[in-house]
């Protein structure tokens, strides 16, 4: 078994030579067995001034601060503040989506896992205040209800913000003091920011972006997203090391490095049983925890969950049967590949677990009757047209509208071919990946009702 000395020499002669070949602007790793850890970093947090990355600086951790949240939550089931089968409007009233009945229905539980059914994609900008998460509630009553509460999985940026509403409600503090109090200060951690105040006092990253696929990476217009949206990981940042000691909490029955008892340790194992399962997309887990993705392998269960945010990029993953953990942040560039280099490397090397490979087109792929598929598909945020054009060939159009057209995203067309199990995956790769697409149920004309990318979106009604 190589040991963490062995990782440390192995990441500082192969992570330069790993970022440059993925066109990564900076990356920083973090690994722990057991108790031990070490940490490392290379390349330039941002292209434009030229600072190079050191162990310290803070990167965007993006979604993985919904298990930040998911842990608060269980902290207040564990007081037995909240009950995970209760309603959600046993704590917060006023909660309500455009369906009346699905909106008294809905769980705690259900937002945790992902399986609440409405549309989660709701990136409001409610300002900067305290009160930011208690505006973006109250928003959301005209959110479409997917399908039944509990029905099925669906990505939910919105339902882990109401979880943070829920926090603060029950906390009498706003989610980012709950955030200091109850995590940061029994985990020690020093170079962790809720906000962009604090992180321009450290070392943070930027992330970069192409504003055109031809053109040149370059730093992001702005460093966040809404304070809005901060319980579903818009904003916080840290350290690889921080983030690895949030693991390892994880992975230590609950425990801090001092020892003190930040959860339960049978709250852990809840954390970690599986709630849903996923199709199988092979970007995402297998299933899904309270809070945690969970990938099935050979070696066992791997736990983990991934977040982007404004081109950044960020990885943790947790073998709970060696007691390994590793962390990937990025700033840009292809992560995806760099992912599978650096963390399945590490993975396999210091515990024998062999992560699932990353999706890809088959080498000549079949070409198929792609009228169950096309329509068009339409969220808040985006319509997704799928189309076959005479020549038997399958592209995808994504039209932005609504927050994402407002934050400058440009339509984008590319082809999709025949992957397995009645599903297409992308031609040419984004970021490093190539995105499947999973097409489920059907809508009474031979259709498919819901494209699934991870998150539902449905059929429009004249699609």
């Amino acid at each position: 078994m190589t040991t963490l000395k062995e990782v440390e020499s192995w990441l500082g002669d192969h992570l330069p030579e790993l970022i440059a070949r993925y066109d990564v602007p900076a990356a920083a790793v973090a690994v722990g067995v057991g108790g031990e850890s070490i940490d490392a970093a290379a390349g330039v947090l941002n292209l434009s001034t030229g600072v190079t990355a050191t162990p310290d600086s803070v990167f965007q951790i993006g979604s993985i601060t919904k298990v930040w949240t998911a842990t608060l939550v269980m902290q207040l089931v564990e007081q037995g503040e909240v009950e995970l089968d209760a309603p959600v409007r046993r704590y917060l009233p006023d909660f309500r989506v455009a369906d009346a009945a699905a909106s008294a229905a809905m769980t705690v539980r259900q937002l945790l896992s992902h399986t609440a059914g409405f549309e989660g994609d709701i990136f409001t900008d409610t300002g900067p205040g305290d009160d930011s998460l208690e505006k973006y509630v109250a928003g959301l009553d005209d959110v479409e209800q997917l399908f039944e509460p509990g029905d099925r999985f669906s990505y939910n940026n919105a339902g882990y913000c109401v979880l943070g509403r829920l926090v603060e409600k029950l906390r009498g503090a706003t989610y980012d003091e709950c955030l200091r109090s109850r995590l940061f200060e029994p985990l020690d951690l020093r170079h962790a920011a809720t906000d962009a105040g604090q992180a321009i006092l450290l070392r943070p990253a930027v992330g970069h972006v192409l504003p055109t696929p031809e053109a040149e990476q370059q730093p992001a217009p702005v460093w966040n997203l809404p304070r809005s949206n901060a319980p579903a990981g818009s904003i916080l940042a840290m350290r690889a090391r921080d983030l690895l000691a949030f693991a390892q909490l994880h992975l230590n029955a609950g425990r801090a490095a001092d020892g003190t008892q930040v959860l339960r340790g049978e709250t852990v194992d809840a954390m970690q049983e599986r709630q849903v399962q996923l199709p199988r997309l092979r970007v995402m887990g297998d299933a899904w925890g309270l809070g945690w993705e969970i990938y099935d392998t050979p070696a066992g269960p791997v736990i983990g969950h991934d977040g982007t945010t404004l081109g950044q990029a960020s990885f943790l993953r947790m073998a709970p049967a060696t007691g390994v953990a590793v962390v990937l942040l990025t700033n840009g560039g292809q992560p995806f590949p760099l992912y599978r280099d650096v963390v399945g490397h590490l993975l396999a090397e210091l515990g024998e677990t062999q992560l699932p490979p990353l999706p890809a087109p088959h080498q000549h792929p079949r070409r198929v009757d792609a009228s169950r598929y096309t329509g068009t598909y339409a969220s808040r945020i985006a319509d997704v047209v799928i189309e076959q054009d005479n020549d038997g060939r399958i592209w995808r159009e994504v039209r932005p509208k609504g927050d994402l057209a407002d934050m400058g995203e440009a339509p984008q067309r590319s082809e999709l071919v025949d992957w397995e199990d009645g599903m297409l995956i992308a031609k040419d790769a984004e970021h490093g990946l190539h995105m499947p697409h999973a097409f489920v149920d059907e809508d009474g004309a031979g259709r498919a009702r819901f494209l699934h990318i991870g998150r539902v979106v449905p059929r429009a009604p004249s699609g």
